[in-house]
């Protein structure tokens, strides 16, 4: 395994990105830099071993950040309920210090919060969004891992050809299914199997109400009509393949038609651009994907004629159901959620219940912030890929057909599920579904024609 580093900085400070080597630090890239920044050394990014040690620099936004490298008291590093505390921290001036860590051999790959306290201002919480550490395999396909793949994560990271809403999701093999007691799910889940996939990008959020507006007022009316409420290809003269529903008298549609032109509707007040997608359909979907691929100068995945996928093309496309389980997964082993073991509503809007042992959460029924239907997008807590909202908000849409008995035959290397099945593979849960449903192995499906309350989909991207 090789691995990189990325620190975020929050309150509004820009972001700078570091490639690290152990004995020489290369910047490959910046953006337009502030004051803030942190840095990261004492790592070889192809090195075939997890890093036994970090050592972090913080530099302050001004002179008051932290009152002073020279009164600071602790620093430490901590990733849920982990904490690493420094072997060593030295004042570099009256702004900044350095750090250094010993990492355990069992330490999580992920992101870890940076934390500081002085006796002035006691813990700041937390100095910075943290750091992920990453493993990136054989990123360009090649067999091995050597400085290719580290040029290949450069590009897609470092000089952004990977979209800002998107996260890179670096290949890799991983046991697909659940692992828990076979009875704590449903039979479909089983075997376990190895599944290995390639990199890809994902949407950091399900696609929202605003993204879906703007597809559907760039491609009407040329593209698309609305008969009864609903939206359809122009030219599906039948009406067989509805894309969403934006009856006034549906009260989850979140889109308004009117005057020729669509809208994001309000919901008690609260504008709902930022909330994701629902009342649309696999077709509705697959188009919007491809509509955005035309966007930004890619290849169409989809004909929307027979609706197959042609995965050799390289524009945003549905995930397969093993990409979605594998990114919701975020490197974690045999967890039922992208961040554990356990779910509660500070993680996830889904619907809480005392049924299951693993739903610990104070609340109950709806969430009590988000108890009338979807939350915005990124309210939650993002898994150690940056991905939100894994768990719960909406179902989400897969590329693949939905086969019960699939599991049994699938492929180990890039599955992309089986060539027919009884609709389409939902995955993730629901803002209206307990915890059972949002466990990150279990399986659900939709014919290509429902919409739903509580269903919508994010886009993938291959290289």
């Amino acid at each position: 395994m090789s691995y990189a580093l990325s620190v975020f900085s929050q309150r509004g400070l820009t972001i700078k990105k570091y490639a690290i080597s152990l004995c020489v630090l290369c910047i490959f890239a910046a953006t337009t830099a502030t004051t803030h920044a942190q840095m990261i050394t004492g790592m070889d990014p192809c090195s075939a071993a997890r890093p036994s040690s970090l050592t972090v620099t913080i530099t302050g936004e001004n002179t008051t950040f932290f009152q002073g490298s020279s009164t600071v008291t602790s620093v430490w590093l901590s990733k849920g309920s982990s904490r690493i505390d420094a072997f060593s921290f030295t004042g570099i001036d009256a702004n900044s210090l350095s750090a250094s860590f010993d990492i355990p051999a069992d330490a999580n790959i992920g992101t870890w919060d940076v934390h500081v306290s002085d006796p002035v201002d006691g813990e700041l919480l937390p100095l910075t969004d943290g750091f992920t550490i990453y493993t990136y395999p054989d990123l360009d396909g090649d067999g091995k891992v050597d400085s290719k793949d580290f040029a290949f994560f450069s590009r897609h990271w470092l000089e952004g050809v990977t979209p800002q809403d998107m996260v890179l999701i670096p290949g890799g093999t991983f046991q697909m299914g659940n692992s828990k007691d076979p009875d704590e799910g449903w039979s479909n889940e089983l075997p376990v199997h190895t599944v290995t996939l390639d990199s890809f990008a994902m949407g950091k959020y399900e696609i929202t109400n605003g993204q879906y507006c703007a597809f559907l007022n760039s491609a009407y009316p040329s593209q698309l009509k609305v008969v009864n409420g609903i939206v359809y290809a122009s030219g599906d003269t039948a009406k067989s393949f509805n894309y969403c529903v934006i009856s006034p008298s549906n009260p989850y549609t979140q889109i308004a038609f009117s005057n020729n032109s669509f809208s994001v509707r309000t919901k008690g007040g609260r504008d709902m651009s930022k909330d994701p997608m629902v009342e649309v359909s696999w077709y509705g979907a697959v188009a919007y994907c491809n509509w955005r691929s035309q966007q930004d100068g890619k290849q169409p995945c989809y004909n929307l004629s027979t609706w197959n996928c042609d995965f050799t093309k390289k524009g945003y496309r549905l995930p397969t159901e093993a990409e979605w389980e594998y990114a919701a997964r975020g490197e974690l082993v045999g967890q039922r959620f992208p961040w554990g073991d356990t779910i509660t509503h500070s993680q996830a809007n889904y619907f809480s219940n005392s049924s299951y042992s693993y739903d610990t959460s104070l609340t109950h029924d709806y969430h009590p912030t988000w108890n009338d239907g979807t939350s915005p997008v990124g309210s939650f807590p993002a898994n150690s890929y940056g991905l939100c909202d894994m768990a719960g908000n909406v179902w989400e849409l897969c590329n693949d057909w939905k086969s019960d008995t699939y599991y049994s035959s699938c492929p180990i290397n890039n599955p992309i599920g089986p060539i027919a099945g009884s609709g389409r593979v939902l995955r993730g849960g629901g803002w209206g579904r307990d915890a059972y449903f949002c466990r990150v192995s279990g399986r659900h499906g939709s014919v290509q024609v429902s919409w739903g309350s509580n269903l919508g989909f994010r886009a993938v991207l291959d290289f």
